[in-house]
């Protein structure tokens, strides 16, 4: 699998802008997991265009990182743009 157990961790512990290292249910480090698996399968896609099941589970997980963006935009903003500055995405 692309994604290792060590790999997971690091992504959220970079991410885990407000309470601990280990916490994997924050908006903050939810967005920047699907935003390490969007990258990924958008690479995938580029050298598979005819695999419609993972364009298929691209937009999925797009559309779940833009509710969880949306969610984070109306109950906090400050950290809404701290996300997207630090991702690099764009609304």
């Amino acid at each position: 699998m692309y994604l290792t157990k060590e790999k997971k961790a690091e992504i959220f512990k970079k991410n885990s802008i407000s309470k601990s290292e280990k916490d994997t249910g924050s908006a903050e480090s939810q967005i920047a997991l699907f935003t390490y698996r969007v990258n990924h399968l958008t690479e995938h896609i580029k050298e598979n265009p005819k695999d419609f099941a993972s364009r298929q589970g691209l937009l999925k997980l797009v559309g779940k990182r833009k509710r969880l963006l949306d969610y984070l935009q109306k109950t906090d903003i400050e950290r809404y743009r701290a996300v997207l500055a630090e991702h690099n995405l764009r609304k």
